[in-house]
């Protein structure tokens, strides 16, 4: 799986012209998922955005986590994170997962995380054409691969 993670002021996803999800003061969580992704990159990525610490403390350093500054989390399914662009200017996404298997892990994402976080997280639309507005707060924008732990 692989994720793009900003720390918002606040963030919203609307489908139709509908909101789906909004949070104020939290995190903006593009998912993407790939053919080789399994419950273990779920319950991996979902640890490390629970105890994160990349809110700022009393002294203005990156020392507390989302759940200390009782911040709200959007996840938004991306199949575009896995685009490949090394041949040609059009991008492949041979690698991002089947529809089938991207939701069924994107859900359990979202559950995992939830759970790590106490409360629902708000979400989008899996497969819709969403429009998503968000205020970057640092701006502070992180990529995480689970393939990829560094």
């Amino acid at each position: 799986m692989r994720l793009v993670i900003q720390r918002v002021k606040s963030a919203k996803v609307e489908v139709k012209e509908e909101t789906v999800g909004e949070i104020s003061h939290g995190l903006l969580v593009f998912v993407g998922v790939e053919e080789a992704d399994e419950m273990e990159d779920v319950e991996w990525l979902s640890q490390k955005i629970a105890n994160m610490r990349i809110f700022n403390d009393e002294e203005g350093n990156m020392n507390l986590g989302i759940k200390a500054v009782g911040g709200d989390i959007l996840a938004v399914s991306q199949f575009t994170l896995h685009a490949a662009t090394k041949k040609g200017n059009r991008p492949s996404f041979m690698r991002a997962a089947s529809p089938d298997q991207a939701e069924k892990l994107y859900e359990q994402f979202k559950l995992q995380l939830g759970a790590l976080m106490g409360k629902p997280i708000q979400s989008g639309t899996f497969g819709a054409d969403m429009q998503v507005s968000l205020v970057n707060d640092g701006p502070v924008t992180i990529t995480m691969d689970s393939k990829n732990r560094e």
